[in-house]
């Protein structure tokens, strides 16, 4: 018996040397593929409903965007924090170069609108008393709607409203929270393929010597792809904590042992690409609950309009009538809110300083429990799983079975 296996290894030594290489590279492969197919492709490729293949985290990306933004919005960021760190004063202070522009350019273009010759016959010293007292004024409005905002923040700005759509419309963002989070994870799972797959190749080989059974080629193949998906997917979430395996090796998930790198490349994603000034101002000035802001100014404006215009209020009331009146401290409104997206642009570099959303989310998850921070990255890997891990299974079946074409011709 031995002789002849031993006859069989000398005429066939470069099939048998090849069994761990390809049992390697099956485990490597097999990672790659499903990686990929975590997130890619974007939109669904081939035949609906069955037949073809979308990205695991676009396909369920109403889900992982809302798995992400709980995580954000209970956990990491609170709106009336960061909010509690912007300076009404220095709000005004930014803005109020623009914003004087726009109020005198808005005064000129409502009474053009409205009764110009009034306005043109108007004496200067009250046309320019009446512009610079709105002007002197402002700042404190700005002030004012500010404070108002501070204490009733939840009635004008919906932060997980926000953070939603900005995921759900960029499904390529999505995709980037969750590979930014684990890319030393996803490379980790690349890599272990090759060892795993050497490993039971050794097993293989030693099988096939003593059997020659042409179920261990498909047989070891499907096990090298399942087995070492799962234990890929296991290492980087387990143990929670630093762990003695044979009394030598020493482990701990991957993904926790990297809580503080990972929380840093996530807080500078979240507060480069979501949680923008730019994003918040929009959100505040056209979400959901942009209403309550537009209602909250025209009090504000409204009011101001009426105080400043002082001596000319009765020529005005009385040369376009209480009603075009009324129109008029409308149409001002308007004007300013249409020009108030440009206007508090102004404001995004010292709101981006105050905030500090970057240095508050870095902290905030670093400061999660071992099962919180995994809650970050472990809805990609839990969603479907099971397919991921079945698709490196069949995957190392077929090169099992193409193993025993070779070896039998």
């Amino acid at each position: 018996m031995w002789q002849s296996i031993l006859a069989d290894l000398r005429a066939h030594w470069w099939v048998y040397a090849s069994m761990p290489i390809v049992a390697a590279i099956i485990g490597y492969v097999t990672k790659l593929v499903a990686i990929r197919m975590m997130f890619q492709p974007i939109e669904f490729v081939g035949i609906r409903p069955w037949l073809g293949w979308q990205g695991i985290v676009p396909r369920r990306a109403a889900r992982m965007a809302t798995i992400a933004c709980d995580t954000m919005t209970s956990r990491l960021v609170s709106p009336r924090e960061i909010f509690g760190r912007l300076d009404p004063a220095r709000v005004a202070r930014e803005i109020e170069q623009p914003l004087l522009e726009d109020i005198e350019d808005i005064a000129q273009e409502v009474m053009d609108h409205y009764q110009p010759k009034l306005w043109t016959m108007m004496p200067d010293a009250i046309r320019r008393r009446i512009i610079d007292r709105v002007k002197a004024d402002a700042p404190g409005v700005v002030r004012q709607v500010m404070e108002e905002v501070k204490l009733d923040l939840d009635k004008v700005f919906d932060l997980k409203a926000m953070v939603l759509s900005n995921l759900l419309r960029e499904k390529p963002l999505l995709n980037r929270i969750f590979q930014e989070a684990g890319k030393e994870e996803f490379r980790f799972i690349a890599r272990c393929g090759l060892p795993f797959g050497f490993a039971l190749g050794l097993v293989q080989l030693t099988v096939w010597t003593l059997t020659h059974a042409s179920w261990v080629m498909p047989v070891f193949g499907l096990f090298v792809g399942w087995f070492t998906d799962w234990l890929a997917l296991k290492m980087i979430f387990r143990p929670k904590e630093p762990t003695r395996y044979l009394g030598f090796i020493k482990w701990q998930g991957l993904f926790l042992k990297r809580r503080k790198e990972v929380a840093a490349a996530y807080g500078d994603l979240i507060a480069r690409e979501i949680l923008t000034p730019a994003n918040i101002i929009d959100a505040v000035l056209s979400g959901p609950l942009s209403d309550q802001l537009f209602d909250m100014i025209q009090r504000h404006v409204q009011r101001m309009v009426d105080e400043e215009a002082g001596l000319a209020k009765p020529f005005l009331v009385f040369a376009v009538g209480t009603e075009r009146y009324h129109e008029m401290k409308r149409m001002v409104l308007r004007k300013l809110m249409v020009r108030l997206p440009r206007t508090l642009k102004h404001l995004e570099t010292y709101a981006g300083d105050a905030m500090d959303v970057r240095n508050t989310l870095t902290t905030k998850m670093q400061q999660l429990t071992a099962d919180e921070f995994e809650g970050i990255l472990r809805p990609v890997f839990k969603q479907d799983e099971w397919i991921l891990i079945t698709v490196g299974a069949v995957l190392g079946f077929l090169v099992g079975e193409l193993q025993v074409l070779v070896m039998t011709h």
